[in-house]
């Protein structure tokens, strides 16, 4: 097995919820891949409150779909 050193700011270090200092890679990957998830999403949610997406009744969202289809 390999050993890798990683630095990483504070900030950094506190945004990934990191708890301790020696992970496994997938460890490490799956935290990361954690905080991209969590990135897209935020941004998803700020796009569909800018379009007016977020107050569209379910309803409505139907209509959008059947009418594009």
């Amino acid at each position: 097995m390999k050993t890798i050193n990683v630095q990483m700011s504070e900030t950094e270090y506190r945004t990934l919820g990191i708890s301790k200092d020696i992970f496994s890679f997938s460890e490490i990957v799956n935290l990361i891949e954690r905080q991209i998830a969590r990135r897209a999403l935020r941004r998803s949610v700020e796009l569909a409150e800018k379009n007016g997406l977020s107050s569209m009744s379910m309803n409505e969202i139907d209509a959008e779909i059947n009418a594009i289809r």
